[in-house]
């Protein structure tokens, strides 16, 4: 059973403003929780909720390279980092969503940063390394916060749409 409206008043009442939107009426229906309040979240949707698995961590890169374009997007430049969770016993799934800038501070190269969730599921290692590999968002608070993918010595993060490939890596001419 995905969010409802009483799961989303439920989270309101214990957890105030961490909560922050929802679309309930999604194909994937999901709720917005701030960046800040993620680790809080995710103690009490596995401790008081028994959302005891973490399925997936993914990042969606919101922008568009052209002006013309983004001027009439309905929305601002972000990146989106979306946690899907489950209840093994009650058999319920739940999307959590949370928006980040595409750069801290604006400051284009720092990445932008969310807390980590190794602490409450520890699949979570993997899944935000992935995400700090391929999308550049830092997860603070992860131990071993290091490339899955790509290379150490790899610039840049490839799922970002304003990526742009090196010709040479290693000597080596890219095609």
């Amino acid at each position: 059973m995905p969010a409802d409206h009483e799961l989303v008043e439920r989270l309101k009442e214990a957890l105030g403003d961490a909560i922050c939107g929802a679309n309930l009426e999604a194909i994937d229906p999901w709720i917005e929780i701030r960046p800040e309040s993620i680790l809080e979240v995710a103690k009490y949707l596995r401790d008081q909720l028994h959302y005891d698995m973490l399925n997936c961590i993914s990042g969606v890169d919101y922008f568009l390279a052209d002006p013309k374009k983004l001027a009439k997007a309905p929305w601002k430049p972000h990146i989106e980092v979306v946690y899907h969770l489950s209840g093994t016993v009650t058999k319920q799934r739940l999307v959590l969503k949370t928006m980040l800038p595409r750069w801290q501070d604006d400051e284009e190269g720092r990445l932008p940063e969310v807390p980590s969730l190794t602490s409450i599921w520890r699949t979570a290692d993997w899944h935000e390394r992935e995400v700090y590999d391929l999308m550049g968002v830092r997860f603070v608070g992860h131990t071993d916060l290091r490339r899955i993918l790509c290379p150490e010595d790899w610039v840049g993060h490839p799922l970002r749409k304003d990526y742009q490939q090196p010709d040479f890596y290693h000597g080596i001419r890219n095609q």
